[in-house]
């Protein structure tokens, strides 16, 4: 193990110092805005929770905008910088990849618009801001497959010499960065969103009256259309809950978490059973109302994973899907495109879901059973008093 890390810290230095040739902050930018940038990154970060969001966008009164402009015009700069910093300083030459370049143009730049714009006074100037903050959201849209599409490069190149699962600062630092992109996305989304018409039970992007039973079929319908659309079927799943039970929470989180979860019980039962002349046993997807906790859990016979492979399963490096770098041409996959939309092959599925989970408070487990199935339970904050978990 000794003589591993050390292959690693030696690779990780002579990479980081041929690739980071003319490719440095300062090489692009100025010498103004690259000090702003460090300056801002030392700035502490404000955390907000659910019920904060649902108690300030109750009443979404000119006053409230205003001031709900005020304080992403102060936060969202801090939070970028932090950002910036952490992507001028990978390790084993990341920050050099032209995937993981283009991302850090897009922070650097909505950092540079947040921060020569004006401050927020009047309904005027925050009616501007918004705009300013679509087009922000707009220009982030793909970030997370476009940074995907540099750690497959890096995933590909360092295999050759290490195992992918001894980087465990590149998984750390990947947690912090797209934990970090949910809540600025959150934070600008909830903004817009109490721009637009009123919503029956909603207040900006949180649903008040959100029914986890109605929105995990959603998912289901979601995740057996792909399935039978890729496999040529898709196992049955019940569900067992109260389709009336309602509690706030963002439906949009809550299908993205459990969509995967599905979409990964069908694929095992589907495979699993593709040669049985038996019908495949259906998936049960189970909420639970507790008092401080709603519990989503989901239950295959999928045939499970052994022991030595779960710690895989949380890894941004690790997916048994066909890796989508494999069809690329390589010119193409190193000279700017900004790659597929589509996450499936990058192994990103159970670590994003499980730090959507976290956003608010919850969290996800997996425990599996090799030689029969998985079960994964999907922890949400009932309370939504929880803050942020700021990187």
């Amino acid at each position: 193990m000794a003589s591993v890390l050390a292959q690693s810290s030696r690779l990780a230095a002579q990479t980081l110092k041929a690739a980071n040739q003319g490719v440095r902050l300062i090489d692009h930018f100025s010498r103004e805005v690259v000090d702003d940038i460090f300056a801002c990154a030392l700035k502490k970060q404000t955390g907000v929770s659910l019920k904060y969001m649902l108690d300030f966008g109750s009443k979404p009164i000119e006053r409230q905008l205003i001031l709900s402009a005020q304080f992403l015009h102060n936060e969202l700069p801090v939070r970028l910088s932090h950002r910036v910093a952490e992507l001028e300083n990978l390790p084993y030459g990341l920050s050099a990849k032209p995937h993981v370049l283009k991302v850090r143009d897009w922070y650097v730049e909505s950092f540079r618009e947040l921060r020569s714009f004006p401050k927020v006074k009047d309904a005027s100037d925050e009616l501007h801001f918004t705009r300013l903050l679509q087009h922000i959201y707009r220009r982030h849209t793909n970030v997370v497959p476009v940074m995907a599409m540099g750690v497959a490069e890096l995933k590909r190149e360092l295999s050759r010499s290490i195992g992918v699962e001894d980087l465990p600062d590149i998984h750390q630092f990947l947690d912090g960065f797209y934990m970090s992109r949910i809540g600025i996305r959150m934070l600008i989304g909830q903004h817009i969103a109490l721009h637009e018409p009123p919503r029956e039970n909603h207040i900006g992007l949180i649903d008040t009256k959100c029914s986890p039973a109605g929105v995990c079929q959603d998912a289901i319908d979601d995740a057996r259309s792909i399935c039978l659309r890729e496999k040529g079927g898709a196992p049955e799943v019940t569900v067992y809950g109260d389709p009336s039970f309602t509690f706030p929470y963002v439906p949009s989180h809550l299908h993205h978490m459990v969509f995967e979860l599905v979409k990964n019980s069908l694929r095992a039962v589907h495979d699993r059973f593709e040669d049985s002349d038996n019908e495949p046993p259906p998936i049960r997807l189970v909420v639970a109302e507790g008092e401080e906790d709603i519990t989503i859990k989901v239950s295959d016979e999928g045939g499970g994973i052994p022991r030595s492979g779960l710690p895989k399963m949380w890894t941004y490096l690790y997916t048994t899907a066909k890796s989508p770098l494999d069809d690329m041409d390589r010119s193409q996959a190193t000279e700017g495109s900004d790659g597929p939309s589509v996450l499936a092959g990058y192994g990103y599925g159970l670590p994003i879901s499980r730090l959507y989970a976290r956003y608010f408070g919850g969290d996800l487990s997996i425990i599996s059973m090799e030689g029969y199935g998985t079960d994964a339970y999907l922890h949400l904050n009932r309370l939504g008093n929880v803050q942020e978990p700021l990187p």
